[in-house]
């Protein structure tokens, strides 16, 4: 079946293709609303700025297709094979894509809030400028959560998403609008952060080793039992973030905003906090071991129980802080 015989017959009221093979077809620019395509084979084909919005489009194979521009919005597309194809700028807002497989896929500046993305493998693929405010990564089980390994989402929007358990190390999250995201449970380990506003999100019991956070945002942010072992957070801002029970260890802190965070039984241990700002920050039991808090501001934090004995502390400011012994500096 041509281009011309689809239209045509869609035109006519038939709406039932599924199955069929349409690969390398043309149809830039088409209008095939509600279409069902379900199983059909499309790949290599051009699908430019066509109109596919509510299309059915489960297990379809749209490998290596050219689909930027494309209107995929609320399309049912679980399972559809989308390896290597072009969404450059393509709209797939409220779109069900559960397992599907983009992998290698452009989604530059593609549109894909509220996206049902749980199961879905994009690996390597670039959504440089992509929305995903409020879609959905995740699952109660690993095994099936979104994987975004060495995928490109530098400057992404994903506010709100959820990405609760999602695998997402080495990625590229660099200047992404990350505010209120779920990433409970993610692994982002070796992932770059830098620049990228966490403000409010959740990052309870995540996996952070490694991590790129310098200058990164993370006001409000809950890290509680995170990993960020040896994570570079140089120049961060955590002001009111909560971290208690968080492993810090070897992590580089230089010049880190932390001003009345709880770091309550965090381990701390030969982690670089010079010149950081620990302001009324509470570091109950925290372990300090070898950590570096040459120049540190701690005026009115809180260190009951914390183990300083083997702490850099030339030049810190203690005034109002309240001693691992209970008693206040004066």
């Amino acid at each position: 079946m041509d281009a011309r015989e689809l239209i045509q017959r869609y035109e006519a009221g038939e709406i039932q293709f599924g199955g069929i093979n349409l690969s390398g077809i043309n149809l830039l620019g088409a209008d095939l609303i509600g279409i069902d395509l379900k199983q059909a084979d499309l790949h290599s084909g051009s699908l430019i700025f066509s109109y596919l919005s509510r299309a059915k489009l489960t297990k379809a194979n749209l490998m290596d297709c050219k689909l930027s521009g494309a209107n995929l919005n609320q399309a049912s597309m679980t399972g559809v094979n989308l390896h290597n194809a072009d969404l450059h700028g393509a709209s797939l807002q409220e779109a069900d894509l559960r397992s599907a497989d983009i992998t290698l896929a452009n989604l530059m500046d593609a549109n894909l809030i509220g996206a049902d993305l749980r199961g879905t493998d994009l690996s390597g693929a670039n959504l440089t400028g992509a929305c995903l405010r409020g879609a959905n990564l995740r699952e109660e089980r690993r095994i099936y959560s979104a994987t975004l390994t060495g995928a490109i989402l530098h400057r992404v929007d994903l506010e709100g998403a959820n990405l609760k358990g999602a695998a997402l190390p080495k990625v590229d999250l660099s200047g992404a609008n990350l505010r209120n995201v779920n990433f409970r449970d993610a692994d982002l380990s070796e992932a770059n952060l830098s620049d990228a506003d966490l403000s409010n999100a959740f990052l309870s019991d995540a996996f952070l080793p490694g991590a790129n956070l310098a200058g990164a945002k993370l006001c409000g942010t809950k890290l509680e039992r995170t990993v960020l072992s040896n994570a570079d957070l140089t120049g961060a801002n955590l002001q009111e973030a909560s971290l208690p029970d968080s492993k810090l260890d070897k992590a580089q802190l230089s010049q880190a905003n932390l001003g009345w965070v709880r770091l309550n039984r965090c381990d701390l241990s030969r982690a670089d906090l010079r010149n950081a700002n620990l302001t009324e920050a509470e570091l109950i039991e925290a372990y300090c071991a070898r950590t570096n808090l040459m120049g540190a501001n701690l005026t009115r934090a809180n260190l009951l129980r914390a183990e300083l004995s083997t702490a850099n502390l030339t030049w810190v400011e203690w005034e109002g802080a309240t001693m691992p012994d209970g008693k206040v500096h004066r």
